[in-house]
């Protein structure tokens, strides 16, 4: 659970940090939009050093269906577009596929 948590809120800092560097250039924001995405994402980064993980890898690979999952409710969040059938097939695909590489057996 607390690996749920921890990449939940990675994924939030990730695509707040992202959406900064979005604003800026697909949107004609100021650059100073940079300034809290740049936060965003060191954020995002220090989270992930938090994972209960022996590798990075591992923990990066598991992060990546939570980082899908937590796109798409950006996108009805705060893009105003719902998700469809397809989208959230796609999601639970990935995050069982993150729960396999996080949980699965591994040998000592």
């Amino acid at each position: 659970m607390k690996s749920l948590i921890i990449y939940a809120a990675a994924a939030a800092a990730e695509i707040a940090g992202c959406f900064a560097f979005w604003a800026w250039l697909r949107l004609g924001k100021s650059a100073l939009w940079l300034v809290p995405g740049l936060a965003a994402l060191f954020f995002f980064a220090y989270l992930l050093t938090k994972i209960d993980a022996l590798y990075a890898g591992r923990a990066f690979a598991a992060y990546g269906g939570v980082y899908i999952a937590a796109s798409l409710v950006w996108l009805w969040a705060a893009e105003g577009i719902r998700p469809d059938r397809w989208d959230l097939l796609g999601a639970m695909i990935c995050l069982v596929g993150a729960a396999v590489i996080l949980l699965g057996p591994r040998a000592a």
